[in-house]
């Protein structure tokens, strides 16, 4: 067994593997950046070496500076964990020319399946089905649109080097194939040195299902049955689950074939992931299930996987980089139950998903499921790398009880300042579509309006209010507990009174509310009119609410946890000052540090609602900022190619007069 091992990541991977690998009495060594030099992969490893400044392409993806730290602190292997170098071919060869165990693929087998076009050709090869497309040399744009046109619309631009839903577009007609050509291959360089792309025909219905797939040094390869991971944002995955909702017994075995099928072809060495499309306009069949490509490392998703199996996969990666065989024969290994991740990402999503950054200055997540995270509270969620920042996951013995202790568990999410999607994925598990297994790829911008918009709680508004006034209430579902408000209140009354109203003025995240708030009618019921409603009451546990610790009138924001929102409420008259800016006087503000790579404007040019201005490039995403309303350009500070900071206000749209 390998006795000393370098993680060449950061983040919540880092973590994972050094917690299988301290049980396995591995020592660690960590590698980080300025941006994580307090990060929790750092604390838990065993040693750590700074390898650089924040940007990734001057640290983590600088292999030379990875292995000098393997050498300088003894380190006999090094594990990539995911994104990064992980997929890197000649990395993985330096690694092995040094003399040290690389954790992961041999490099021959990420070369081949890492382009996707020859990955392509070879499945065709080997009898694995794979989906119609053009896979030729070829790259000039005139070309790739007669053959995108010759395959049919719609059809999806994917790089050839891409991974991890970047370097990907769909177009649906050919008046839209340059612009989004041209956008894929500026993203395919960006991330990988690379914008050579291919053409395949868009499935109408598609899941994705993928299958995990292990190989050993000595000939060996097991299947570790499937996960789908249709749901999903901009080819990004969202919620994963292990096995796929409506795949029979003869599907998973065809489809599982051939995954063990293809990983044969490349004599592949570790863990993988043959990632299929399914066309479901049919349900689940295997003649139409296709080869998309493989990921020659860990996903993020191995949880699932690891749950319904009872594997340890990193242990597993572990083992096999030692020389050992695969710990499981095939016959062994089968499906217990059902499990559910959630990726719980620092976004806003009733701002189009752009990243939140920033410190963590509440981070509470639930005790209830398995959570993989790599931060801690107080840490700085850094705008140089990807957003996720913990992964939710659940077990349990049906799909039905999975979704609702995922669903809870996503709800309990207390994390503040910084934004989350957790009610998002809160929405998402609670559609009766999502139970119903009716999930293609295409569900969240289907169901965008409906998945994404505020929804102010009833419960979160009580919470407020009962911290502002210091009123304590005993609020219990069966209603035995009696309502009693303490000594001094501002109501100033006995049991069964009847006082006048309070009434209050506050804001609810920055707009302004007024409301009338009555105590009990009966003994578990609070009265408020507000936000245009009459005596609406509320029955139930109170949210988790958290405010100044100081005498009453309280002073400051009072911030209530609710369904995995985050809520400031701020009681008096207090309202912001001038000089800010808001999207409601046509302000287009930077919404996070990044770099400018395209403008599509010019001041004093006409401008219609949700014509897009221009498109930043932040957190190795690109994120298009539109027209608020009808308009024109009055004012511009915005330049292709320059790096804006948070807050920046890089152009301005005026209302366009009748």
């Amino acid at each position: 067994m390998i006795a000393s091992l370098l993680i060449a990541n950061r983040g919540e991977i880092a973590c994972r593997v050094i917690r299988t690998a301290r049980r396995l009495g591995i020592r660690t060594v960590a590698v980080y950046s300025d941006a994580d030099a307090k990060a929790l992969h750092v604390r838990e490893a065993d040693e750590a070496v700074h390898i650089g400044p924040s940007p990734a392409r001057e640290s983590y993806l600088v292999g030379e500076k990875i292995i000098a730290a393997a050498k300088q602190t003894g380190a006999e292997a090094i594990h990539p964990g995911y994104g990064f170098l992980s997929e890197n071919a000649e990395f993985a060869q330096a690694v092995m020319d040094a003399g040290l165990v690389w954790v992961g693929p041999n490099p021959k087998s990420i070369t081949v399946m890492g382009l996707k076009d020859a990955a392509k050709k070879l499945m065709a090869e080997a009898g694995v089905p794979v989906t119609p497309g053009y896979l030729g040399e070829d790259q000039d744009p005139a070309r790739l649109k007669a053959e995108a046109g010759a395959i049919g619309w719609p059809v999806l631009i994917k790089a050839v080097a891409g991974g991890g839903g970047k370097g990907m577009r769909r177009v649906n007609a050919a008046d839209e194939f340059e612009e989004m050509l041209l956008s894929c291959k500026r993203e395919a360089a960006s991330s990988f040195g690379d914008d050579r792309v291919l053409i395949e025909k868009y499935i109408e219905r598609p899941r994705h299902i993928e299958v995990q797939v292990f190989g050993d040094s000595h000939g060996n390869v097991v299947h570790l049955f499937e996960r789908d991971c249709s749901l999903q944002r901009r080819h990004q995955k969202v919620i994963e689950e292990a096995p796929a909702p409506g795949m029979d017994e003869a599907t998973r075995e065809a489809v599982c074939a051939a995954a063990v099928q293809a990983a044969k072809a490349v004599d592949y060495v570790g863990a993988g992931t043959i990632e299929f499309i399914a066309d479901a306009s049919e349900g689940l069949r295997a003649d139409r299930i296709w080869f998309m490509e493989m990921n020659t490392r860990l996903q993020v998703e191995h949880p699932v996987t690891e749950e319904i199996t009872g594997v340890d996969l990193v242990e597993w990666q572990l083992r096999v980089a030692s020389g050992e065989r695969l710990p499981k024969r095939q016959e062994e290994l089968e499906i217990n139950g059902w499990a559910m991740e959630a990726r719980l990402y620092a976004e806003d999503p009733s701002k189009g998903f752009l990243p939140s950054t920033g410190r963590l200055e509440h981070f509470r997540l639930p005790s209830e499921a398995r959570i993989e995270t790599g931060v801690i509270e107080g840490a700085e969620v850094s705008p140089f790398y990807d957003p996720m920042i913990a992964k939710i996951v659940v077990r349990a013995g049906s799909r039905d009880e999975v979704i609702d202790l995922l669903a809870r568990a996503c709800e309990h999410v207390e994390v503040a300042p910084v934004r989350t999607n957790a009610a998002f994925l809160g929405r998402c598990l609670h559609s009766a579509d999502f139970r119903a297994g009716r999930v293609t790829t295409s569900f969240i911008d289907a169901h965008l309006t409906e998945l994404t918009q505020i929804e102010h709680s009833d419960a979160a508004l009580l919470a407020a209010i009962s911290w502002r006034l210091e009123e304590f209430v005993a609020l219990e579902f069966d209603c035995r507990d009696v309502w009693e408000p303490r000594p001094g209140g501002l109501f100033g009354f006995r049991l069964n009174a009847q006082p006048a109203p309070a009434r209050l003025s506050f804001e609810r995240d920055g707009e302004p509310h007024v409301a009338l708030v009555r105590p009990p009618k009966t003994d578990a019921y609070w009265s408020i009119s507000a936000d245009g409603r009459e005596d609406f009451e509320f029955e139930g546990n109170l949210p988790t609410t958290y405010g100044p610790e100081a005498a009453p009138p309280f002073e400051g924001p009072i911030r209530v946890f609710s369904k995995g929102r985050s809520e400031v409420f701020e009681f008096g008259d207090r309202h912001s000052g001038g000089g800010a800016h808001a999207a409601g006087d046509g302000a287009i503000i930077s919404p996070m540090p990044g770099k400018i790579i395209a403008l599509e404007v010019a001041a004093g040019e006409a401008v219609t609602k949700g014509q897009k201005l221009l498109t930043l490039e932040a957190m190795k995403m690109e994120h298009s900022l539109v027209a608020p309303f009808d308009g024109v350009v009055a004012e511009l500070n915005a330049q292709a190619g320059a790096q804006v900071s948070e807050g920046a206000l890089l152009a301005r749209i005026e209302k366009a007069t009748d």
